[in-house]
């Protein structure tokens, strides 16, 4: 689909008297080494540089070549008129020029030798003379043909090191026969080996017949990478040889007979194929061969036979260096052909001036890294040209962008419009036949002149105006306009054309190079007729560009000139700029290097940005440009910003800038609006246009963002379409693909759901699969509003259903769907709906919100939109059977009301069509078994029975138990039915309406509705006492004592109460219930007593003490209690209250003594646990720190070397203890096995044990010890308060020592507790920030048990608060 298109075009004079013979490339100054002579009448070789100077192109004088060196070449070989120059070479790096001649020499020439060094030197001599001569690509390996058949291998120092002879034994080393496996007559021999075995086959075989155009020329080619030459030559007068030797002089096959094979050959650089030319009676082709020496295709040169005979009796071949065009040079021109999609195009056709006609092909010699650079020469002059591949293509600027696409083939043009039928190349959807080859071509937009899409061909006879509508529904062919030749003038005078595009008010602008220079001429087409206007010579033109988008509708796109210098100018006033003899004027903008590729797209001051295809506002002040360049290293400019250093290719829209990487990725950038650029008048330089536009390149992650996507390898952008959002592209063999990009896709509907367009954004989403979410999510407070205008527009009841259907509370915008564009928007894009609040304070749901809005629309639509609101019940979140069902009701209650007029007996029968279609609407949009207990306990029978009929269900199962509940009274059945759905609350009620107590008791016992049934006979105080009665017995059956005591007492029954109060172990409610039975005196201390041993068993020494000193009298017992439970100051208390100081010594003074010691003993251990287990941790994570890896191989390696070759990953077979460290500690485990489920069970639960027991040296040591710490820390705290009070009733019974003792113990431990807590629980924040933030499954079995034990690790914990200890003012020292 691509063009090659001139952007340079230099034309080199021959000095007087002499003619160019060769011609070399100097890549380190990008110079052309020339050789003049030697000639029949002038034997002296001149070798001259030729330099052009910078920005100029056009006609070059001798004044313009360096001369190098000239000297004399006489011919040693009388056969020879005089010497040829087989071979120039010029390595660059030595500044040296190497020639190979006929006669046999091989001239080194030094253009600044060494001391010692000649400037001028024979290296070599061949007396019997050369045929042939190539330099390897690498420089290497310089390969002979001589005339005594042989070839030679002469090193980089001409060094002979592999002489090999030529002999027709050579043709039976062929190779056609062995591939390498299978046997000998499976494989292919070629056609003659098939006719030999088949001779009843009536087919030519070819037997290598020469040409009778044959030159009896030889040639030789290196492939692209130096491993083979091809070495052409006419073997034994009889027939034309391919042979193909290796680098190191091995013959590895001859090519099998081609009748009228000629001497070109040329080896693809690409390695896969040599090209020949083989010449018929009535056609020449172009014939490829395999390195095995086997045809591989052709294709044919269109030459009629007066052509063959005269420019087309001599044929040489020459491919690029990258393998994409192949130049076919004939004794007057030169045609350059590509192929794609195994087609081959004529691209360009370059005439070389009359005068250089002569017995030989045209000289030609490709740069030797730059691709697309040539040089075109012939005794007459040299030619030096650049080309670039360019499409030929429409706007991309909406609704006009049809995607047409011209490609030039010679004296065809294929077009096709690739919206309207996206035909594959080489088909084209219409096709034109020129009577000239076409050289360039210029497409317009149909919005720029009416309605067709205008197409400019500019071929060597002039120019062909062709119009084509696109706008009907069948579009027909094109429409031809007007052809005009160019003018007999100074400028058009052996000029040669090279770019054509359409300026404004459809003129066009016409770039030539003729005797006179550079020149540009506009072209009229007004009244469907085309003529000359005027003409300028302009010095360094490189390119003219027409942009294929602008941001607003115009009636005719401007058009831009870039030149030498890098700068883009406008040519809209070009023609009176012409007349008036002045500048292009100021440039538009400056790229920072040459870029053949420009793409122009326009911002003009007629209309907001905001109101063209691309999302935002902008409106500016003045016209404004944006130019995108592409260099030929890859780097994409925006003026000159650089973008990416990696591009492939780039189209532009008003919306985005898309280009491919050679990461094979295709990336879109927004062209956002940045805020605040309204307050910017008008930009000319870069820092300006930086604030008006941010041009934000997406990374390269194709999973997250919508605006980066994997392509396939090599795919190159052909057109863009964003009214269908489609991308066109093509591949490296040359076929399309059409993609429909997330960010083109995306940009559409919000741009239409802007535009309030709902149905083409619905239907967008439709087709390309995006969530229907988003038309209610891009802009929520909108669509709120336009509800009624989105039914309107999607008016199908089934798309409604669609979009209903697909509704979630997820937010699509915000994620999956996230917007990359950072643009001032429009306020309802970021608005989200007003946050509403249900009455129970929750906030309400999204789907449900939706779903009442269209119902609120859609209850004045029920005629035809009855499905719809069917629909929006059953789609809620929980769906809302029950509404969805009583819609189907009210159909059928229509139904009989219409029922009692025979009038209306027809709709009758519709209205039941409609009803019958409802419910089958409704069983298809929820679960038929739900919908069947919804209808029944809507108590619907015959709802049910249309439900029931179509489910599953069996009519056996389900219409008896209807028919049972249809002869049932309303209550019973209402009842029976509640019962049957498990709604037992409702079906009680219907009980108590009934009027049966005892049945309704009977039924509360047996679903324990004890609440709902108290609610209920609240107001009848017998019923209620009996069902509380029985809701008591219930709770003290289900061991809830406390409910069931007070339900006793609120009955009076003191007994219960008092009984179930002590198995609560509610010492206070029990004893006061006792009192109130009464109880005699014994019993009442008998429940003391139990109660007391419960409390002293619980630990709870104040109440005991309590019930004994309340209830028992038992001074002495209820101080001992208090005592024990360092309630010291109580009991103190208590043996003063009842005088008792003969307990002081004996109780309190031995109590104090003994809580000493059992406080003493604590804190020890409370200390030495402390300082026991803190720098284990420390030393626990000082070795995972420094090695990971062995701190959690816990089945002891014990650091020995694993051997590589073996395989440590887990089999079926293995156990746990043959577990390697990466499958035992990882989720990384291989397949799992049918013994896998008990296997991991059996793991887990002895996993568990080990992580519980934290045994020392195992990887959960560390958290067992954190852990152990942690309780110790909460066991500190909760003995302080008895710390304190131990203090108090030692200092105050003389105990001072004791005192002081134990407060220094109890502060020891709570300082090393608040030390401790900032090493053990503090949170690492490298194992924050190297924690993998992908989402890993959990494994399972026993590694799942350390994965949990790792991630509460690595988890943030919380530190436990240690409480101060207050210290006792009067033992402060």
């Amino acid at each position: 689909m691509r063009n090659l298109r001139n952007i340079h075009h230099s034309v080199l004079e021959p000095p007087t008297g002499s003619g160019f013979t060769a011609a070399a490339w100097d890549i380190a100054t990008d110079s052309v080494v020339c050789a003049f002579g030697p000639t029949k009448d002038d034997i002296l070789i001149q070798l001259k540089r030729w330099t052009l100077r910078s920005g100029f192109q056009g006609a070059t004088s001798e004044d313009e070549l360096h001369h190098i060196a000239s000297w004399d070449a006489p011919c040693p070989l009388p056969d020879l008129d005089c010497d040829k120059i087989l071979d120039l070479h010029f390595f660059s790096e030595s500044l040296t020029s190497c020639l190979v001649q006929a006669g046999g020499d091989i001239v080194v020439v030094r253009e600044e030798p060494q001391p010692g060094e000649e400037k001028i030197e024979i290296v070599g001599s061949v007396d019997v003379g050369i045929s042939a001569a190539a330099w390897s690509p690498d420089e290497e390996l310089l390969a002979i043909n001589t005339r005594a058949d042989t070839l030679l291998y002469m090193t980089r120092h001409f060094e002979n090191v592999t002489e090999i002879a030529l002999s027709p034994e050579d043709l039976k080393a062929s190779k056609h026969v062995s591939v390498g496996w299978g046997k000998s007559e499976t494989q292919f021999k070629g056609k003659r080996a098939k006719i030999l075995r088949d001779p009843t086959v009536p087919e030519k075989i070819d037997e290598g017949s020469l040409s009778h155009h044959d030159n009896r020329n030889t040639t030789i080619s290196w492939r692209g990478d130096g491993a083979y030459i091809a070495l052409n030559r006419i073997e034994v007068e009889s027939r034309r040889v391919i042979r193909f030797y290796s680098r190191e002089g091995i013959l590895d096959s001859v090519s099998e007979p081609v009748d009228g094979l000629e001497g070109s050959l040329g080896w693809r650089p690409a390695g896969n194929l040599i090209a020949g030319i083989q010449r018929f009676e009535d056609r020449i082709d172009v014939v490829f061969l395999e390195r095995n020496g086997l045809r591989h295709g052709q294709f044919g040169l269109r030459l009629t036979k007066e052509e063959m005979e005269s420019w087309g009796a001599d044929i040489k071949l020459s491919w690029n260096v990258d393998s994409s065009v192949l130049a076919v040079c004939f004794k007057d021109r030169i045609q350059l052909w590509t192929m794609g999609n195994y087609h081959y195009y004529l691209k360009q056709e370059v005439v070389l001036p009359a005068g250089s006609v002569h017995q030989e092909a045209a000289l030609l010699a490709w740069h030797p890294e730059k691709p697309l650079h040539v040089i075109l020469g012939s005794e007459a002059g040299l030619r030096r040209l650049e080309y670039t591949f360019t499409i030929a293509a429409g706007t991309t600027s909406p609704p006009d962008d049809y995607g047409v696409i011209a490609v030039i083939d010679g004296k065809n043009v294929k077009l096709t419009a690739l919206r309207v039928a996206n035909v594959p190349p080489p088909m084209a959807s219409c096709e034109l036949t020129l009577a000239f080859n076409a050289i360039d071509i210029a497409v317009t937009g149909s919005g720029s002149h009416g309605c067709s899409t205008r197409i400019a061909i500019l071929h060597s006879g002039g120019i062909s105006l062709y119009e084509w509508n696109l706008q009907e529904r069948l579009p027909s062919g094109l429409s031809f306009i007007s052809f005009t030749e160019f003018p007999y003038c100074k400028y058009f005078l052996e000029s040669t054309n090279q770019q054509i595009i359409f300026m404004p008010n459809q003129s066009l602008l016409l770039w030539h190079t003729g005797s006179e220079g550079h020149s540009l001429s506009t072209f009229r087409t007004a009244n469907n007729t085309v003529r000359y206007d005027t003409s300028s010579i302009q010095r360094g033109v490189r390119s003219l560009v027409a942009p294929t988008a602008t941001a607003v509708e115009k009636d005719t796109l401007s058009a831009y000139i870039l030149l030498d210098s890098n700068e883009l100018f406008s040519a809209s006033s070009l023609s009176a700029k012409m007349t008036e003899g002045h500048s292009l004027g100021s440039p538009k903008t400056r790229f920072p290097t040459f870029t053949p590729r420009v793409e122009v797209l326009e911002y003009h001051n007629s209309s907001p940005f905001d109101k063209g295809y691309c999302n935002g506002q902008l409106e500016l002040d003045h016209d404004q440009t944006i130019a995108f360049g592409l260099s030929e290293s890859g780097f994409l400019y925006a003026n000159e910003s650089l973008l990416a250093r990696n591009c492939t290719s780039f189209l532009v829209t008003p919306a985005h800038l898309i280009f491919t990487t050679t990461q094979h990725l295709v990336k879109f950038v927004h062209m956002a609006a940045v805020e605040g650029m309204n307050q910017i008048p008008t930009v000319y330089n870069l820092v300006l246009l930086k604030m008006l536009l941010e041009l934000e390149v997406p990374p390269d992650t194709p999973e997250t963002d919508e605006r980066c996507r994997s392509i396939e390898r090599g795919a190159k952008l052909v057109t863009v379409m964003p009214s269908i959002f489609a991308l066109i592209m093509q591949m490296p063999r040359g076929n399309l693909e059409t993609i429909y990009p997330r960010a083109l896709v995306l940009a559409g509907i919000r741009q239409n759901i802007n535009d309030k367009k709902y149905r083409k954004a619905f239907l967008a989403c439709r087709n390309h699969r995006v969530d229907m979410n988003i038309l209610h999510d891009h802009a929520p407070q909108r669509f709120m509003e336009d509800v009624a205008l989105f039914i309107d527009q999607i008016k199908k009841v089934e798309h409604i259903d669609l979009f209903l259907s697909q509704l979630r509370e997820e937010d699509v915008s915000r994620t999956m769907y996230n917007e990359t564009l950072r643009a001032k928007t429009d306020p309802y894009l970021t608005q989200r709906a007003a946050t509403q609040k249900q009455d129970d304070g929750s906030q309400l749901s999204k789907v449900n919100g939706i779903c009442d809005a269209f119902l609120q629309i859609l209850e004045n639509r029920m005629a035809t939109n009855l499905q719809n609101m069917i629909t929006a019940h059953v789609c809620k979140s929980p769906p809302h059977l029950e509404a969805g069902l009583l819609e189907v009701a009210k159909i059928r209650s229509r139904n009989l009301l219409l029922l009692a007029s025979i009038l209306c007996s027809s709709v009758i029968g519709d209205n039941s069509k409609h009803g019958e279609r409802a419910i089958e609407h409704i069983c298809f949009l929820a679960d038929v078994n739900r919908l069947y207990d919804t209808a029944l306990g809507l108590y619907d029978l015959d709802l049910t029975l249309q439900v029931a009929q179509q489910s599953q269900k069996d009519p056996r199962e389900y219409l008896p138990f209807l028919q049972g509940l249809q002869e049932m009274p309303t209550l019973r059945r209402q009842h029976t039915i509640d019962n049957h759905l498990g709604r037992y609350t409702k079906a009680l009620q219907h009980l108590q309406e009934l009027g049966g107590f005892e049945e309704m008791t009977t039924y509360t016992q047996k679903h324990s509705l004890y609440v709902q049934a108290l609610d209920l006979y609240r107001y009848q105080e017998e019923s209620f006492k009996v069902i509380l009665t029985l809701y008591a017995e219930c709770l003290q059956r289900q061991s809830k004592h406390k409910e069931a005591g007070i339900a006793y007492e609120y009955l009076s029954d003191y007994e219960s109460a008092s009984e179930c109060y002590r198995l609560a172990h509610l010492w206070k409610e029990s004893l006061s219930c006792a009192t109130l039975i009464p109880l005699p005196k014994s019993q009442l201390q008998n429940l003391a007593h139990t109660l007391a041993d419960s409390l002293v068993e619980t630990k709870d020494f104040f109440s005991a003490a309590t019930v004994h000193l309340d209830y028992l009298f038992d001074i002495e017992t209820a101080a001992r209690l208090f005592c024990k439970g360092y309630f010291f100051t109580d009991a103190l208390r208590t043996i003063g209250l009842h005088q008792r100081p003969d307990l002081l010594g004996s109780l309190i003074d031995a109590g104090l003594v003994e809580g000493m010691a059992t406080m003493t003993e604590l804190l020890a251990e409370c200390k030495s646990q402390l300082n026991a287990q803190v720098p284990r941790i420390r030393e626990l994570r000082a070795k995972k720190a420094e090695d990971p890896l062995a701190f959690f191989d816990a089945d002891g390696n014990g650091g020995a070397d694993i051997p590589d070759n073996v395989s440590i990953a887990r089999t079926d077979t293995s156990t746990a203890a043959g577990d390697s460290l990466f499958t035992r500690y990882t989720d990384r485990t291989g397949t799992v096995g049918t013994n896998a489920t008990r296997r991991t069970s059996k793991n887990r639960r002895r996993e568990e044990r080990k992580r519980a027991r934290g045994k020392k040296g195992s990887v959960y040591e560390e958290e067992y010890l954190v852990n152990s710490v942690g309780r110790l820390i909460d066991r500190v705290n909760l003995v302080g308060e008895e710390v304190g009070r131990l203090v108090v009733g030692l200092m105050r019974r003389g105990m001072r020592e004791r005192a002081r003792a134990v407060e220094g113990a109890m502060a020891d431990v709570v300082a090393l507790c608040q030390g401790c807590v900032v090493v053990v629980f503090q949170v690492k924040e490298e194992a924050v920030e190297d924690k993998i933030e992908e989402e890993r499954e959990r494994p399972k079995g026993g590694e799942g048990v350390l994965w949990d034990s790792v991630d509460e690790g690595q988890a943030r914990r919380e530190a436990p608060l240690v409480r101060d200890f207050e210290k006792l003012s009067l033992l402060r020292s």
